[in-house]
């Protein structure tokens, strides 16, 4: 299949792909961003959504310690190690009050790296980026769009060079959404899948 294929089918699983994560300020979708790595978006969400209505502002969030902030985020995976990134991310965003469109900045954060840079800038600036993460690589690699030995970094490249620019934000969330919630990590829902004739997953389980 070639892009423009591959778009098509993911439009049709994916037709109002957007990012889940809750938010209403700049700076909010970069403490959520780091708080999901490894933990769901709906599980995040649970707990910015109380925690952001209780601090409504960088300058109220800067005044919690980092013993409170565990206390506000505990049923979070690696909640201590990201009470810690909270608070020196607020601690720098305080600093100049807003969350600029700098690449450098951003990956200069605390816990903030390239795929939670690529979602900010693509999520507030509308910047082309595709964020590889468990989603991504996962239906990259089942649909062979990469390699099974590749990174994340190898993979957003491969991605970027396959899919045209002006796309590639749609993409991302189109791949992150489709893992989510059709090509799963364990019982993916092959029956009636529109991949099956490209799906490494799909012939490799016969």
């Amino acid at each position: 299949m070639n892009s423009k294929e591959i778009s098509e089918i993911l439009d049709s699983y994916i037709p109002n792909p957007r990012c889940e994560l809750e938010f209403n300020k700049d700076y909010e979708l970069v403490l959520a961003v780091m708080l999901s790595a490894q933990t769901t978006d709906k599980r995040v969400n649970m707990v910015t959504k109380e925690l952001f209505k209780e601090y409504d502002s960088l300058e109220k969030l800067n005044e919690l310690s980092i013993k409170e902030i565990e206390d506000k985020i505990k049923t979070i995976g690696m909640y201590r190690q990201k009470a810690k990134h909270f608070k020196n991310i607020v601690n720098e965003l305080s600093k100049i009050g807003y969350v600029p469109n700098d690449r450098k900045y951003l990956e200069s954060l605390s816990g903030v790296g390239r795929k939670s840079t690529n979602v900010v800038l693509s999520v507030l600036y509308n910047e082309p980026c595709i964020a590889v993460d468990t989603h991504v690589t996962r239906v990259s690699k089942r649909l062979g769009l990469a390699d099974e030995k590749d990174d994340v970094l190898k993979i957003e490249q491969k991605l970027m060079k396959f899919f045209p620019k002006d796309v590639w934000t749609k993409v991302h969330y189109e791949l992150v959404l489709f893992g989510r919630y059709h090509c799963l990590a364990k019982k993916p829902l092959c029956e009636n899948c529109k991949f099956k004739k490209i799906c490494t997953y799909e012939k490799s389980s016969k």
